[in-house]
């Protein structure tokens, strides 16, 4: 696996927020980091966008960035708002679906 650099400048403060934006009808999203030893993507999703059920083979962690969304993890549904987080166990089937424009933070450790 290739690994590139966040498109970061180091000791920059930057807003998660500001660097992702919404689009009509879509979810957004921009890879910051993609190591060998994990990823952080930011997600921005119009209201009523989602992410579909799957699974992923690593546990991946959500940080809710701005407005509201239903995580649903297994058949166990959590209303998340600003500043929530909460994690995704691997293998186990999850979904995404945005009560009102929607950003999060996600990073996704590998082992």
């Amino acid at each position: 696996m290739a690994e590139t650099k966040p498109n970061l400048e180091p000791g920059q403060v930057v807003s998660l927020r500001n660097l992702v934006d919404y689009q009509p009808g879509a979810v957004v999203s921009r890879m910051l980091v993609f190591k060998h030893s994990g990823t952080i993507t930011l997600f921005a999703f119009d209201e009523g966008e989602g992410l579909s059920e799957h699974t992923a083979p690593f546990d991946a962690i959500v940080t809710v960035l701005e407005g509201t969304a239903l995580v649903r993890i297994q058949d166990e549904e959590h209303m998340l708002s600003e500043g929530d987080l909460i994690v995704m166990p691997a293998n186990v089937p999850h979904a995404v679906a945005a009560r009102t424009r929607f950003k999060m933070e996600l990073v996704m450790i590998r082992e």
